[in-house]
């Protein structure tokens, strides 16, 4: 395996499971097997065994545990009460409304697939959740997701996932969101109708998204807040814009960089824009191919990218960026952004005024491929008369061509498990829960961290039971759904620390 020796230290920490408590309980529709292939009533056994058995290059097994199968009208959280670390938990094909919370290490979630009909969790536009992961070495595979309010899968500061062979249709605010995760695995997902992103990779360090097709959503794929990803060989389309490297201002980890955006197919990425008023997608323009805004080290290579009515590739500072609130500590400039060879027709036919307005500047007309709008430094561009540019002409040409020797950033073991020391549950619960729609001074899918400081002040008694319980204050703001599946103690220690938080 080709890999990049990194010449940064990673930022992330390893974090590890234990924000969610389960409760014991069992259930008469389950069968275990004790290894080996499944058993369960109902004459389908054959090809159970190849459904996966949820061996990942991500995470490795040490024992193999027991399997577990859930039928139709039954429930897929019981399953999880029962499992322990090591089992496999296969869900045949039904309709199950539920949400799933998997707070353990090593539990693998495979759906089963027989003759072309899958499990599906249907949140019925009431649930806000489908799958919930805070453990480490956890798969999820193979499901179909639809109608849930807030997220499809969303990881809680687990490492070493997998989440690959998924439809996702619907799900609110995130498609796919591992937050401040290690050493992961998107791929092989089908992810639609989404108002903010699609594929939402937040906080997180050393992933692959890899193959997955995203389209009738805000963002399709988006790097927010993290370092050493790859996304390649993904269909891109219809969305308001295709693929974004961000630094969102704000937040506990201030940094984007080493991301590899190649080979995916980028276009007609031209929706109206229906994020959330006010938030930072809300300002991405509609007919945005790739996004990168104060990201650094990002290399676009080898896209296809056409069709998107504003450019095909748009660089921007925070200082330019509409919706940002500026974060003192987040270095604001785009820095080493690097575009090689990339295939770009029918781009920006339909600009912006201001676009138009910066190429008057230059004395260029036509429709724009590449736009920089903002300061960058030390980026570079190879073979730039293919393109109709704006804002980078001063850029130096690349060294280099290609990324042909970087095969992966999944590395090559597993991450080690963390312990959580009981004085860290508020800390760990903020920066895996809470970050995803809170920053701290700017407005991303809730209020800043500033403003809910203001609200409760000496109150985190009255904030935990909010957080549990929510209601609609502000009519600038979607409700928050609530985070009831978190015990008191551990509401409590979030309350209390997000109060004190600094920054």
């Amino acid at each position: 395996m080709k890999t990049k020796l990194l010449s940064v230290a990673l930022i992330a920490a390893a974090f590890s499971g234990g924000i969610f408590l389960g409760k014991g309980g069992s259930n008469d529709n389950f069968v275990i097997n004790n290894g080996g292939g499944a058993s369960y009533a109902g004459g389908y056994d054959k090809n159970a065994e190849q459904q996966n058995s949820g061996n990942s290059p991500v995470s490795a097994r040490t024992v193999e545990g027991k399997t577990h199968v859930v039928k139709d009208g039954s429930s897929i959280m019981e399953a999880v009460k029962l499992a322990e670390p090591g089992d496999t938990i296969q869900v045949m094909p039904g309709t199950y409304h539920e949400t799933v919370y998997i707070d353990k290490d090593d539990i693998h979630l495979i759906g089963v697939i027989v003759e072309g009909k899958r499990a599906v969790l249907d949140g019925q536009g009431k649930l806000n959740d489908a799958i919930l992961y805070s453990g480490n070495n956890v798969i999820v595979k193979n499901l179909k997701i639809t109608r849930y309010k807030g997220n499809g899968i969303m990881g809680q500061a687990g490492n070493n996932f997998e989440i690959s062979n998924n439809i996702i249709v619907d799900t609110g605010v995130y498609g796919i969101f591992p937050q401040l995760g290690k050493n992961g695995l998107v791929e092989y997902n089908i992810v639609s109708g989404i108002s903010d992103a699609a594929i939402y990779i937040g906080m997180s360090d050393n992933i692959q998204v890899a193959h997955n097709e995203v389209f009738d959503s805000v963002a399709g794929i988006e790097i927010e807040n993290s370092r050493h990803a790859i996304v390649e060989n993904n269909m891109v389309y219809n969305n308001t814009g295709g693929v974004l490297a961000f630094i969102t201002p704000g937040l506990p980890i201030k940094t984007t960089f080493d991301v590899i955006i190649r080979n995916n197919f980028i276009t007609n990425n031209n929706t109206p824009n229906f994020g959330a008023p006010g938030s930072t997608v809300a300002g991405i323009p509609a007919g945005t191919g790739i996004l990168v805004m104060a990201a650094d080290e990002v290399i676009i290579e080898d896209n296809i990218i056409t069709g998107n009515k504003t450019a095909g590739i748009v660089i921007t500072d925070h200082e330019n960026a509409p919706n940002v609130t500026i974060d003192p500590e987040s270095d604001t400039k785009p820095d080493k952004v690097m575009i090689l060879n990339n295939l770009m027709d029918n781009n920006g036919y339909d600009t912006l005024d201001e676009v138009k307005a910066l190429m008057l500047s230059e004395f260029k007309q036509g429709k724009p491929d590449i736009i920089r709008v903002g300061g960058s430094r030390d980026s570079c561009i190879i073979n730039r008369h293919q393109y109709v540019t704006v804002g980078v002409d001063n850029w130096k040409e690349c060294e280099f061509t290609n990324t042909d020797s970087i095969d992966t950033y999944i590395l090559d073991e597993p991450v080690p498990a963390r312990v959580i020391d009981p004085s860290e549950k508020g800390k760990i619960a903020y920066l895996g829960i809470c970050a995803g729609c809170h920053t701290y001074t700017g407005r991303m899918i809730g209020p800043p961290v500033q403003i809910i400081q203001a609200l409760y002040m000496d109150n985190p008694e009255g904030l935990a039971e909010f957080i549990a319980n929510p209601t609609k204050k502000r009519d600038d703001y979607p409700e928050m759904p609530p985070q009831n599946y978190l015990d008191a103690e551990t509401r409590l220690a979030v309350a209390k620390y997000m109060l004190h938080v600094k920054k």
